[in-house]
């Protein structure tokens, strides 16, 4: 089953500083939710198990174990600005909130417990027009928190396949980097830019280039190209080894939802005449999901606007 990411684009745009575990964690806590079916909200409880990590980015369980417990220490420290509705106001108004507001690690049952921050949930929860989805097969295999934030910030512009000038300053926070981080461009395209173009290009499903901006001979700003690779290989999830079987067991009978109607709506920004019977029909003669076609399409058009 597709693993599901679902983040605001005003939340993927945003400046803020998380690691590598902690933007795991996150992630994981979003699509656990949405597969329960319960979705999330103020009062729930996310749980994150150290085997699923382990199994999920293909570390061993005691480097699982380590890893979720030190995240515990420092998650609930992180911020990240948001934008809220200001009934006093009565505008909207840039706030500055904690990812979650409640977390622990229970080190005999190696689970960790969290509840995101009230402001942050309508931030990774509703399905409207100007939200990103994507799977979080995409970044597993991403090691640099860097890579995932940028893979992040990209697909924001997939229907275009380009985006627009980021400044030096704003791409640095958009990255979660200190002031005093990697202040020489040379270590910042070493160790930052470079090494997150690289891991895309190796592990996802699109490839990027970046162009250099300057004002005389100072660099002040990039802008990304990427486009859908030709051959799409899926990064495999590791799976819990299967009950032995004598018979075939029926497949999960997939149901049309809110997410479905969004990826419908994408689709006829580029096949106006498509209708929902139509992808269903194609679905069950492919025998893939309704998700699956739709993507399909919106990657052959991305194909046909960018050919080789």
């Amino acid at each position: 089953m597709s693993k599901l990411v679902v983040k605001s684009n005003h939340l993927i745009q945003a400046s803020y500083t998380l690691g590598l575990v902690e933007q795991r964690l996150i992630l994981m806590s979003i699509v656990t939710a949405r597969e329960s079916g319960d979705g999330i909200r103020a009062d729930t409880l996310c749980h994150i198990r150290a085997e699923d990590y382990a199994r999920l980015f293909d570390v061993t369980r005691q480097a699982a174990y380590k890893a979720l417990a030190e995240a515990v220490d420092t998650l609930f420290s992180r911020r990240v600005t948001v934008e809220c509705f200001d009934p006093s106001l009565q505008r909207i108004v840039p706030l500055t909130v904690r990812w979650v507001t409640a977390m622990n690690y229970l080190e005999n049952e190696a689970l960790v417990t969290l509840r995101f921050g009230p402001e942050v949930i309508p931030h990774i929860t509703r399905l409207e027009a100007n939200f990103t989805s994507y799977d979080l097969q995409q970044v597993a295999n991403l090691k640099s928190a860097y890579a995932v934030r940028l893979y992040e910030l990209l697909i924001c512009w997939r229907s275009t396949g380009k985006t627009p000038v980021f400044t030096i300053e704003d791409f640095r926070g958009q990255m979660g980097l200190h002031p005093d981080e990697y202040q020489r461009m040379g270590a910042f395209k070493e160790r930052v830019l470079d090494l997150a173009v690289q891991q895309i290009n190796q592990h996802t499903d699109i490839s990027v280039s970046y162009q250099q901006h300057k004002q005389g001979r100072l660099i002040v700003g990039f802008s990304f190209s990427f486009e859908q690779k030709r051959v799409i290989e899926p990064v495999p999830l590791p799976t819990r080894k299967p009950k032995a079987q004598t018979q075939k067991t029926a497949e999960p009978v997939e149901t049309w939802d809110r997410l479905h109607a969004l990826e419908l709506k994408s689709c006829q920004a580029v096949q106006p005449e498509l209708t929902r019977e139509m992808v269903e029909q194609q679905a069950k003669q492919q025998g893939k999901s309704m998700i699956q076609v739709m993507q399909q399409i919106q990657i052959a058009a991305v194909v046909r606007r960018n050919p080789a």
